[in-house]
């Protein structure tokens, strides 16, 4: 498909119907001239990626869908180079990146770049939902006297992402030199990332490779999932190595050779081992392990100790981008991780639960 996607987010509003003038445009698709007739709702549930079909419903039938200008309902089939688009009687939320005093923990910086190693729970950019309080904000704020220096700049700022309950290294890009020469590296896998995961089940290899297509999981539009069809998705390798054993649990060093979005906990859960207490893709139950209450109450005080998907970026290698030095930055695991292994060695030595 070649639809001219303006904008893919669909913000959390009220879908209330349109009857005024005042009505704000906030997604438009462009139908492709090939397209096939399809209903609507369908079409764009497919390209919607922070929306679910029962909400695009509601909105067309509040009149916020339209097609060409004119409100349509669920059932109507989609035609060759229709202007479909989102309406709502609220102003869609600024997408400006205003600087704020949060706190950083900088790794390394100098002209051209910085490290910086994220702490869990922090949301790495602004989007749906989270419109401030996000490390872009604070990024913006700690640059904000450098000159030149412009956080709605695409050209300059996060060369890579990890998810907001994923730790670690991250490298942030000061000039459109800087992250073109970075962005670059990450194309070409040049760059080095090792993360450190805490997996369900004893991985009985002790290293391995992933392979596997990556794309939106077409029944749950949170997750992504491994295509067997190589058209479908984008190509993604992981490369594990057994770390620790730990009973009902196994520490892994995951190497990425691509950077795909939820790649190593879909990868790791695609042969059996999914990331513990990873609520998005079910490593928030008991998967492994014994049926005695005392069993399952240890690994819930777990979960309470590490509250999110056990998962660190732990290393980062690139070649900086003005001096050709090659850059390696190394972070320890943050301490609810290290408080979880903490425990799991514990239940090791006693085994009694």
């Amino acid at each position: 498909m070649n639809e001219d996607i303006v904008n893919e987010e669909w913000l959390e509003e009220d879908e209330t119907n349109i009857s005024s003038n005042d009505s704000y445009e906030h997604f438009r698709v462009v139908v492709d001239k090939g397209q096939s007739p399809v209903r609507v709702d369908k079409f764009l549930f497919e390209r919607m990626v922070n929306s679910s079909r029962s909400r695009i419903q509601k909105a067309a039938e509040a009149g916020c869908i339209c097609a060409n200008g004119v409100s349509v309902k669920s059932n109507y089939k989609v035609r060759p180079l229709d202007v479909l688009t989102l309406v709502l009687d609220v102003p869609k939320h600024s997408s400006d990146i205003k600087p704020e005093n949060i706190p950083l923990d900088i790794v390394y910086e100098d002209d051209s770049l910085m490290v910086i190693n994220k702490p869990p729970g922090l949301v790495v950019h602004p989007g749906c939902g989270n419109y401030d309080g996000t490390l872009v904000n604070a990024i913006a704020w700690h640059l904000k006297d450098v000159e030149g220096y412009d956080p709605n700049d695409p050209k300059v700022g996060l060369v890579h992402r990890i998810d907001k309950d994923t730790s670690g290294l991250l490298v942030i890009a000061k000039t459109p030199q800087a992250k073109s020469h970075l962005g670059l590296q990450f194309f070409n896998k040049t760059s080095k990332r090792e993360y450190r995961a805490l997996v369900w089940g004893i991985v009985e290899e002790n290293e391995g490779t992933i392979v596997g297509n990556l794309a939106r999981n077409p029944k749950n539009r949170l997750q992504m999932t491994i295509f067997d069809d190589p058209t479908i998705g984008k190509h993604a390798v992981t490369h594990y190595r057994v770390i620790e054993r730990l009973g009902y649990v196994t520490l892994v060093e995951c190497v990425l050779e691509t950077g795909r979005t939820h790649q190593i906990r879909v990868h790791m859960k695609s042969i059996g081992h999914t990331l513990f207490n990873d609520s998005r893709y079910g490593g928030d139950d008991v998967l492994k392990g014994t049926h005695f209450s005392k069993y399952k109450q240890f690994v819930h005080n777990c979960f309470t100790v590490c509250p999110r998907q056990a998962l660190h970026a732990k290393t980062l290698g690139f070649v900086h981008p003005v001096t050709n030095e090659e850059m390696f930055f190394t972070t320890e695991l943050p301490d609810d991780m290290t408080s979880l292994l903490a425990k799991w060695r514990t239940y090791i030595c006693n085994r009694e639960l």
